[in-house]
């Protein structure tokens, strides 16, 4: 790598560090309490849980790191491959509650019955 000798100037656009991204925060400040949840809606839920709603989020291929067991078709959900993760609101969205399905299994969740406990 080649060395320079002289100074680096700053980016003409604006400071590097610490400055302000395009939608006006602070790099580098968290987000506000409660934003994880921004893109969550609301959904009926499977095949003999019609009657209670889910909430339900998207997860893309980026965010996806794991390797999951989809409840509709108990394949697994490999590493980089875009899903939904969906939860009863009835009784909180912990770990254990969690459910991650391939989005068409959860598109086609009127059709199929669970092929899982959720115990």
């Amino acid at each position: 790598m080649p060395r320079r000798n002289h100074k680096r100037r700053g980016n003409q656009r604006g400071n590097q560090r610490g400055g302000r991204n395009n939608h006006g925060q602070n790099r580098g400040s968290l987000p506000a309490f409660g934003s994880s949840f921004q893109n969550t809606r609301t959904e009926s839920g499977p095949a003999g849980w019609q009657d209670v709603d889910f909430a339900v989020r998207n997860i893309s291929a980026g965010q996806s790191n794991k390797v999951y067991r989809c409840p509709g078709c108990d394949q697994e959900i490999m590493p980089g491959t875009s899903h939904i993760v969906a939860w009863p609101q009835d009784y909180g969205a912990g770990a254990d509650d969690r459910r991650h399905w391939h989005t068409n299994c959860w598109r086609n969740r009127a059709h199929r019955t669970i092929t899982r406990r959720w115990g």
